[in-house]
């Protein structure tokens, strides 16, 4: 097995990730603003380090959610669902985690194939009081799209809730969210949510997490150990509007880990070694997260 501590020194000449804060907040350009929103990002640590302090024994709780799983395979490659790559994956960063950080306690939503909405995946790390929520996924673009376009996208996105930017980041929540459809009594059970209609989303814009300033700190540790240490194209951090971030109450990201319309990242998606790779840079990001949270504690 690769060490996930050790292994970030192969790959610290490759060109830095895309991924940076200012990338997901563009239009945030006055001084003052910026000032403001590192404030809230401060203020966000400090009450998640006041709860971890209640309790001298209470652990710092990562929930792990592999998507889709059972019923709902996901999206596919030629020969690959998404739903065994992300399990794989979510059991291989949990076995990392508590190999290397003793005082984490890891959860899943799923360790086996089965079937769980997206609302009881929130409910569980919600019940847990979970300090940090992933979401494992894998992209594909639409079978629809030309060859030539299909073989030349690939890369990692990290995903945290918010107003989708762009046309690609509201199908890529479309596609996450319509698994929703699958269940029973769904209408009833997502308050009307319409995961095909781009109306539904706006709902999104109006009810930012207060763990919004923590979730893109993350998902940008997360992004730049892809593209810096792993040796993974990182495509950046982005923000959409997938319900099961919106269902948790602590900082959150949804991983897309690679794209399996994409031939040769299907097949590297099936290597063990990729597998470790990719466990290993999301292993790390938490790591770091972890340690920022304790020294504002």
């Amino acid at each position: 097995m690769v060490n996930p501590l050790d292994f970030a020194e192969k790959f610290a000449v490759l060109p830095k990730g895309i991924a940076n804060r200012l990338n997901i907040l563009k239009a945030v350009r006055i001084p003052g603003l910026v000032v403001l929103l590192l404030a809230i990002t401060l203020l966000n640590f400090q009450v998640s380090a006041q709860q971890n302090s209640n309790g001298a024994n209470k652990k710092f709780v990562v929930c792990i959610d592999p998507g889709h799983g059972g019923t709902q395979p996901g999206t596919f490659g030629k020969f690959t669902k998404e739903k065994d790559i992300t399990l794989k994956l979510g059991l291989k960063l949990g076995e990392i985690i508590e190999k290397n950080m003793p005082d984490v306690k890891v959860i899943y939503t799923r360790k086996t194939d089965v079937t769980i909405g997206l609302k009881e995946r929130a409910k569980v790390a919600n019940d847990n009081h979970a300090d940090l929520f992933v979401s494992i996924h894998a992209n594909s673009l639409p079978e629809s799209t030309p060859d030539q376009k299909r073989q030349s996208i690939f890369g990692t996105e990290t995903y945290v809730l918010g107003l989708h930017k762009s046309q690609e980041s509201l199908e890529v929540a479309m596609r996450e969210n319509s698994v929703i459809l699958l269940e029973e009594n769904y209408e009833e059970k997502y308050q009307g949510f319409d995961p095909k209609s781009p109306e539904s989303y706006i709902l999104f814009s109006l009810t930012q997490s207060a763990n919004h300033e923590s979730s893109i700190y993350f998902a940008d540790l997360v992004e730049k150990q892809f593209g810096e240490k792993a040796g993974r194209k990182s495509r950046g951090v982005k923000q959409a509007g997938f319900q099961v971030l919106w269902e948790t109450a602590m900082p959150a990201v949804l991983v897309e880990v690679g794209y399996l319309s994409n031939t040769k990242e299907e097949r590297e998606l099936n290597t063990e070694q990729i597998q470790e790779y990719i466990a290993s840079a999301i292993f790390r990001a938490i790591r770091d997260y972890k340690n920022k949270v304790k020294s504002l504690n």
